[in-house]
């Protein structure tokens, strides 16, 4: 049997940890939009109580087909009003811990899915 490495095509989450991402070999200690197609752009947020619905909104571009969203370093839902853009687009949503969702995007993104991961690392929370 021949082993080779994954290749995926899309823009990959390499590494991560509490309060850290490493994507395309850049390290981000910041909350991070990654999408399949190329995206990576900050994701205004530094706090998961301070979520509202248009940071879900900016999430929905076209042809996404599922966003994963990274709760922080532990699983925590938003309120479902803020995900009702999302929803009403067709886009499905779930929700786990960053690193999980981290590890999820890579999987579904290496399957060439239309997805879109909103990670969110809180800052300033002890």
């Amino acid at each position: 049997m021949k082993f080779q490495p994954d290749r995926i095509d899309a823009l990959a989450i390499q590494a991560h940890g509490p309060g850290w991402l490493v994507i395309a070999g850049q390290r981000y200690e910041s909350s991070m939009i990654v999408g399949a197609d190329g995206r990576l752009e900050p994701w205004p947020c530094a706090r998961h109580g301070d979520l509202t619905a248009a940071h879900f909104d900016a999430l929905a571009t076209d042809g996404t087909e599922v966003v994963i969203f990274g709760s922080g370093e532990r699983l925590r839902f938003v309120h479902p009003s803020l995900l009702a853009g999302l929803i009403a687009r067709g886009i499905g949503v779930e929700t786990m811990d960053t690193m999980a969702a981290a590890r999820t995007y890579n999987i579904l993104a290496g399957e060439g899915r239309r997805v879109v991961a909103a990670l969110l690392i809180e800052t300033g929370v002890k």
